[in-house]
């Protein structure tokens, strides 16, 4: 029996994929500070004693949505711990190692489709230290024959999922009006139902290439079309209003100012395209994805309803 350790196993993904992942082919060990444990146990004598077969690295900092954390809190933590255990693995006896970047570990903002081989340039501390740990990850891999596999998902959904999509159920189950129709725009995201049978399949089977994969749902979707599948998955008729994109961008100008709900990082995540290809680990794994984007959205939304 293969057994499994996550790290960050108390967050939103380490959850559904310890839930995901049968017990009867693997014995997996949930690991994150949020349950006790200390990283700094976590060397190769601790690999090697618990006979750990396959590390699933979860734990790190996500985006800042308060701005507190300054640059080195990502660094410590995104890159360092990266790095610690990383080096464990490689000195230890365990086979495969799947890192969680981010596609933020690329581009910030994105004008065309993100594929593997789009140069990084990330802008924001979370993906400065998310690229500098894959680029640490990458220069050894040529002095190993073990898995080692880079994943790169895009915005991440599923029933207790918080963020974005939280205002926005908000605001369509209270009937307020969509006043951002006027922007056409095209996200990717990604089914936390996908998301677990990816790495189950990785986890499972050893024909898969070392490198980086990115990992999204195969239909990029539009924010207005979010807001009717919102109404639908609740039996509200959503209201979408095309005001005048100018005045959009004025009021969120005064938000910036006074702190209200629309400001301009707002705007600019709402309405802004980013479309992420999934084409390479679907050749690799070369199965469909169990659930599509519509279908993964929508469960979200019903697990709102209370």
């Amino acid at each position: 029996m293969k057994k499994i350790l996550i790290t960050g196993s108390s967050g939103f993904i380490g959850k559904n994929l310890i839930n995901y992942l049968n017990r009867e082919l693997y014995n997996i060990i949930p690991f994150s500070r949020a349950n006790g444990f200390d990283y700094n146990v976590l060397d190769y004598n601790y690999l090697n004693k618990e006979s750990i077969t396959s590390i699933v690295h979860l734990a790190g900092k996500a985006h800042d949505l308060k701005s507190v954390l300054n640059e080195q809190d990502y660094f410590n933590t995104n890159t360092n711990l990266t790095i610690k255990i990383f080096d464990a693995f490689l000195n230890s006896n365990a086979k495969s190692f799947i890192f969680f970047s981010s596609v933020k570990a690329v581009k910030d903002h994105l004008d065309y489709t993100l594929t593997e081989d789009t140069k990084p340039s990330p802008i924001s501390a979370y993906g400065k230290s998310k690229l500098s740990a894959e680029n640490y990850i990458l220069s050894k891999l040529k002095s190993t024959d073990k898995q080692v596999f880079i994943f790169r998902p895009c915005l991440i959904n599923g029933p207790g999922n918080k963020g974005n999509l939280t205002l926005l159920y908000k605001l369509v189950s209270k009937n307020f009006p969509w006043p951002l129709g006027a922007f056409c725009n095209k996200r990717s995201f990604c089914s936390i139902d996908n998301l677990c049978f990816i790495v189950g399949e990785f986890l499972e089977r050893y024909d898969f290439s070392s490198g980086i994969y990115n990992i999204a749902d195969d239909e990029p979707i539009s924010t207005n079309d979010i807001i009717k599948l919102i109404g639908e998955s609740i039996n509200k008729k959503s209201l979408i209003v095309p005001i005048n994109k100018y005045v959009i961008r004025i009021l969120a100008k005064f938000g910036d100012v006074f702190k209200l709900p629309l400001n301009s990082d707002r705007l600019t995540k709402l309405t802004e395209s980013y479309i992420v290809s999934n084409a390479k680990i679907k050749i690799a794994i070369g199965k469909e994805l169990p659930i599509s984007t519509r279908a993964g959205l929508i469960k979200t939304f019903q697990s709102f309803i209370k």
